[in-house]
């Protein structure tokens, strides 16, 4: 299943894990988040977070600034490009995760949703 989604976002010159950094900093609005941040957040824990927001930023999807009271933290915020990326990835990816579930009547695809409710609220 994650091979078909990677069919989806690849063709765009991301990786799933690039496009779930982007999704996270679109969330995080204007100011960006942190990298420590960006890698709570993720779907797919990696320990290669850093690399992930610098290769973004090597393609101008996110801008990395310097935290002016701590050196050690930098923020990360997406630009305009990865805004317009991900703006060009919605539907398709919308259309996939439809798709994805599609073989789910709605009262089993209701139930779905609140087991994984349920799990999401005890790993918090």
């Amino acid at each position: 299943m994650k091979r078909s989604l990677a069919m989806v976002i690849e063709p765009h010159g991301i990786t799933p894990q690039q496009y779930n950094v982007l999704r996270i900093l679109r969330g995080a609005g204007p100011d960006g988040l942190p990298t420590l941040s960006i890698g709570e957040r993720m779907i797919e824990q990696t320990p290669g977070v850093t690399r992930l927001v610098v290769r973004l930023e090597r393609k101008g999807l996110v801008a990395r600034t310097p935290c002016p009271k701590d050196l050690c933290c930098v923020f990360s915020a997406i630009t305009e490009k990865g805004l317009d990326l991900l703006k060009e990835l919605d539907d398709p990816v919308n259309r996939w995760d439809a798709q994805a579930v599609a073989v789910l009547p709605p009262s089993e695809l209701d139930s779905l949703i609140t087991l994984l409710d349920r799990v999401r609220a005890s790993n918090y």
